[in-house]
């Protein structure tokens, strides 16, 4: 079997497009425009042995690298970098856990983005003590502690909410 060189962005473009959904055509090589076909040159030998889904995912993934800029190409490539290093059982979890948060409603999608960014945002002490005390935590405690939190949440009126939030602004 012959073995293809990939080049980083076309490694970084098929990691990227591992999880999408499956299109019914497929896609020509020359339906591909120039710029797409120079990303995807390291699969032109293989592009009509690929089931169309794949070849569909391939073509968005490259326009998308292409519309990128060079810093966002850098953090692509590190994240793939990183996708590459896990073991197939944290993959298999990433992905349980993408599912589990497309399947949220957006409002709390849009809070966890905001827990997120604000955890990302605290000093690399502050994370690491954070990361170290919910790892001690049992399940259990980390149910409790969820269900407290949320509990404290509902039985705020909408007033103290807005307190909440502007404190919590405040301390960013």
């Amino acid at each position: 079997m012959k073995q293809t060189k990939f080049t980083g962005a076309s490694l970084v473009l098929s990691g990227m497009l591992m999880l999408h959904p499956a299109f019914a055509d497929g896609v020509s090589w020359d339906a591909l425009d120039e710029r797409q076909q120079t990303v995807l040159e390291p699969m032109k030998n293989t592009w009509d042995q690929l089931p169309a889904s794949r070849q569909e995912s391939l073509q968005k993934g490259a326009a998308r690298w292409e519309s990128m800029d060079p810093d966002q190409r850098a953090k692509a490539k590190q994240r793939f970098q990183r996708w590459q290093s896990l073991t197939p059982q944290q993959r298999d979890q990433l992905r349980q856990r993408h599912e589990r948060f497309q399947q949220l409603g957006p409002e709390q999608q849009e809070r966890l983005r905001k827990r997120r960014e604000w955890f990302q945002q605290q000093p690399e002490g502050k994370r690491k003590a954070l990361r170290e005390k919910w790892q001690a935590m049992t399940p259990e405690q980390r149910q409790q502690m969820r269900d407290k939190r949320q509990q404290r949440w509902k039985n705020m009126t909408p007033e103290q909410r807005q307190q909440q939030k502007q404190r919590l602004k405040q301390k960013q």
